[in-house]
């Protein structure tokens, strides 16, 4: 997954401050890298994805909020994605 164009896309959907962004593009990448995604969802993890996926969350959550939304629909579904849920950052707000 090209980190650059997720991140151009996530400010481009959300109103999501730098360390929001960066949290979640390195959450992405490594959930990109494990290749856990594509063996589940039988397609390889893109920036389209994530931020369709995103969008479905809860209007009030925070970025990396909706990120940990995302996670727990997928834990739920397949097992083995607590480990990219994001546990700390950086709030600006």
């Amino acid at each position: 997954m090209d980190a650059t164009e997720l991140d151009r896309r996530l400010c481009e959907a959300f109103d999501a401050p730098d360390g929001e962004r960066r949290v979640v593009v390195r959450q992405a990448g490594d959930l990109s890298d494990s290749r856990r995604y594509r063996a589940d969802a039988g397609v390889k993890l893109s920036a389209e994805a994530v931020v369709s996926n995103l969008r479905d969350a809860p209007d009030d959550l925070l970025l990396p909020e909706k990120w940990n939304w995302w996670m727990g629909s997928l834990e739920i579904a397949y097992g083995g994605y607590s480990e990219f849920q994001i546990l700390r950052w950086k709030r600006n707000r």
